[in-house]
């Protein structure tokens, strides 16, 4: 699948964009993906919104939804699975024995790290290039991913104060192929909601929802 983008894969950033944590601690060698994936996260927001803003003429409130849905965990797994990343993925012994290359939490980061990989080796035009035929076209043609988006439905609560909720991982915890993040959401440095998973994704989901939760019920008090 990635032979269509022109990409060579022996390009050490690509590489390194597959390289689970569990692979560099067995082999005290080389760098994981988890630098690579912070900087793809902020790509795929920058690339969608972007594309949303231009070509859908949507409200705010919209647009957030709508990019919620299409880089959600969920979505980015299936973008992985699409473009058949398992078998690119580098894994120590343990992670493979455990089913590591399906897992969904490593195929979605692995999306990101391998956007962040594009962009710093290819340039902007190149990562849009990919990000327009899967996630794009995952948006025209309505294809619907399964996911609760707390996170949005919080910040359109907060930003009728002109406020913006932040979210922090406060720890990890475990084995590299079976780690438990936990996550708070802040507003105005003020702790919302606390949550726990095995992705930092899952983990601000929950946090959210916690902050839900919790307003839901003074509200009912």
């Amino acid at each position: 699948m990635l032979e269509k983008y022109n990409i060579d894969l022996n390009n050490s950033l690509i590489k390194r964009a597959f390289t689970h944590s569990s692979y560099v601690n067995e082999n005290k060698k080389g760098e994981d993906y988890e630098r690579l994936e912070f900087l793809g996260d902020k790509i795929l927001d920058f690339v969608i919104s972007e594309y949303l803003y231009i070509s859908e003429h949507l409200k705010e409130g919209e647009m957030t939804k709508i990019r919620a849905c299409y880089v959600c965990e969920n979505a980015l797994y299936e973008y992985s699975k699409k473009l058949d990343f398992g078998k690119y993925l580098r894994l120590g012994k343990g992670e493979e024995a455990t089913g590591g290359r399906n897992r969904k939490a490593i195929l979605a980061d692995v999306f990101e790290a391998f956007l962040a990989a594009i962009y710093l080796s290819y340039g902007l035009e190149k990562v849009k290039e990919i990000i327009y035929d899967v996630v794009v076209r995952a948006i025209e043609d309505k294809e619907e991913f399964y996911f609760n988006d707390y996170k949005s439905v919080l910040q359109e609560l907060v930003q009728t104060d002109k406020n913006s909720a932040t979210y922090e991982v406060i720890s990890e915890v475990g084995m590299p192929h079976n780690k438990t993040f936990t996550a708070v959401v802040k507003v105005d440095d003020m702790i919302l909601g606390k949550g726990s998973a095995n992705s930092k994704k899952e983990a601000e989901q929950e946090a959210a929802k916690d902050a839900l939760n919790k307003q839901a019920k003074i509200k009912n008090d």
